[in-house]
């Protein structure tokens, strides 16, 4: 004989199961909490990055904005180059100091060379103090005045040791061979060693011809100093690339190295001594030669080598005279995720004690929330059945309370004419099925008739007034069928300019025909919205069938049918009786 069981507590049975569900639930929402900080996480860095690639857009902008305005101020665009510096050298001088003031940081050096080989430049020290290199003969070395004012004396410092002739230099070379505006290459200034870009313009003479190039130095030093204080996030970093690779800003490594010599030359990118600059640099240069690569920015994903997962931003900054720079944000996820396991414990714990109160409470209300929301679920199922006016019965003021108005509402429009507010087709429809049925069910229901009304000449304010003027006049149509009727009637606008009018309770063939004529009058009448020129009244008129139930259809379609086939011979007969061609 086998032993009995031991006996279970009844408050056991009835606490475990929801001490396990307690249990679950907390470990499901930390689950979820960790699952949604993940994604916050995600979210959130992107934005980061999206946010740091567009204020380095933004920085850069401002930093070259003004080296155009620079070039046209020293040589406006159409103003003809002098052959020889000398003849023009006081307006020369004055428009290079007025160009120089515009944005003196960075566009303080402007200058100019011709094919004769002459140069001139203007550079500013501050507000007061300026320098003018100028050489005017080709075969001479460029001399260094100084002076302080726009206008002030010119004072003689130096003479230059080496031969500086204009065209052979860079800028000079690619002014000439560019119609606009064109960038040179970056490069690294030769006194501050820092790095420079030229934006230079070709200038012509009054014939036409090539005469010489006008252009100004950017430093790009505060560019650098911009980048370098971006904080991303504790490991996050941001460069500024061309497109061969070779830095110009980075907050994590130079962007110039030393050669043993003792000389400088641009640093690339793939050189530095940053890993994670040399891995995103190397993602991006893979999406750039993707054919999808001229969408931008782009925010990517990806995992180094030792499994470090990096969120990276890039974009790519140009402008009308070539500038073509790649800005990059790059990120390691860890730098957002050490809190969000934390977190999660947190949240663990507290679902868990709010939980065992949701459970208390939601027990007691939760047959009161579920009733409302089985009805108003089965007033959906009945409007997708086709039901447009399936009651919902809930009152409340809560927001099942505004969902269930809302559902009303959209029913409402659902069964609505957008431009007339009278009942739309479906909505006509779905009446006067219910009312044939209900006539078939008893038959001492009182017979139900059926107004088609089409309008006659509605087509031709559409031409003569506009469309505007044709809505206003369906409006206008639609009040009047709306106070025309019965009570109990319904007016619904059909399509385009076709009406229909559902009679309910009408005795006789001879009362449908009544009403039908009163209709035909109301339609008759000159519309008011429509201001017509001189004395001239517009009215549409309609033709009108009519249909009654039983007599000629045995349900919605049949009596449809039948009305529109009335109405056909009614437009006839009145346009036979007036004269009209058929339209």
């Amino acid at each position: 004989m086998s032993k009995p069981s031991a006996p279970l507590s009844l408050k056991l049975v009835l606490i475990v199961p929801y001490v396990v569900l307690v249990i679950a639930l907390a470990v499901a929402v930390g689950s979820l909490s960790y699952s949604a900080g993940n994604r916050a996480v995600s979210t959130v860095s992107e934005h980061l990055l999206l946010e740091t690639v567009g204020r380095i857009a933004q920085a850069v902008d401002r930093h070259i904005v003004g080296s155009g305005a620079v070039l046209e101020s020293a040589f406006p665009d159409g103003m003809a180059a002098p052959e020889k510096i000398e003849s023009d050298f006081h307006e020369l001088r004055t428009r290079f100091w007025i160009a120089t003031s515009l944005h003196i940081d960075p566009n303080n050096y402007v200058y100019y060379g011709n094919e004769s080989g002459q140069g001139l430049g203007l550079y500013r020290h501050s507000l007061q103090d300026a320098e003018l290199r100028m050489k005017i003969n080709a075969d001479e070395h460029r001399a260094i005045y100084r002076f302080t004012g726009i206008d002030g004396p010119l004072n003689f410092e130096r003479r230059e040791t080496k031969l500086f002739d204009p065209r052979s230099r860079p800028w000079y070379q690619d002014g000439k061979r560019v119609t606009g505006h064109t960038w040179t290459s970056v490069y690294i200034d030769f006194g501050t060693r820092e790095l420079l870009a030229t934006r230079a313009r070709r200038v012509l003479s009054s014939a036409g011809a090539f005469e010489g190039v006008v252009a100004t130095d950017i430093s790009l030093r505060a560019l650098n100093d911009f980048v370098g204080r971006l904080k991303v996030s504790p490991n996050g970093i941001a460069f500024i690339i061309e497109q061969d690779g070779n830095l110009i800003a980075s907050s994590a490594s130079p962007n110039i190295r030393e050669l043993p010599d003792g000389s400088s030359a641009r640093l690339k990118a793939r050189e530095s001594s940053h890993p994670l600059l040399r891995s995103a640099y190397r993602l991006v240069q893979e999406r750039l030669a993707t054919p999808d690569a001229t969408s931008l920015p782009r925010v990517l994903t990806f995992v180094t080598e030792e499994g470090e997962e990096i969120h990276v931003a890039f974009d790519r900054i140009q402008d009308k005279a070539g500038l073509n720079w790649i800005t990059v944000v790059a990120m390691p996820t860890s730098d957002f995720m050490s809190g969000v396991t934390e977190n999660a414990t947190r949240t663990v714990m507290l679902a868990a004690a709010a939980v065992v109160i949701a459970i208390v409470i939601g027990l007691r209300i939760l047959g009161w929330v579920a009733g409302d929301l089985r009805r108003i679920g089965e007033a959906v199922r009945k409007v997708g059945e086709g039901e447009l006016d399936a009651p919902v019965g809930v009152a409340r003021n809560d927001e099942i309370g505004a969902l269930a108005r809302s559902f009303e509402a959209m029913q409402t429009r659902l069964r609505t004419d957008k431009l007339t507010g009278l009942a739309n087709r479906d909505a006509f429809m779905q009446k006067l099925n219910k009312r044939v049925e209900l006539a078939r069910s008893d038959r001492r229901a009182a017979k139900l008739g059926v107004l088609f009304i089409d309008l006659n000449r509605f087509k031709q304010i559409n031409d003569q007034y506009g469309h505007d003027a044709g809505d206003l006049a369906l409006q206008e149509i639609a009040e009047r069928l709306r106070t025309n009727v019965r009570g109990g009637d319904l007016v619904a606008r059909y399509a385009g300019d076709e009406f229909v009018i559902l009679l309910d309770q009408v005795a006789s063939r001879e009362a449908v025909g009544h009403i039908r004529r009163q209709i035909e009058e109301v339609l008759r009448q000159p519309l008011c919205c429509i201001e017509a020129e001189s004395t001239v009244e517009i009215s549409v008129g309609g033709a009108i069938g009519e249909a009654l139930y039983p007599d000629d259809g045995l349900d919605a379609q049949s009596l449809l049918k039948s009305a529109d086939r009335a109405m056909y011979v009614h437009k006839f007969a009145d346009r036979a009786e007036r004269g009209d061609a058929p339209a």
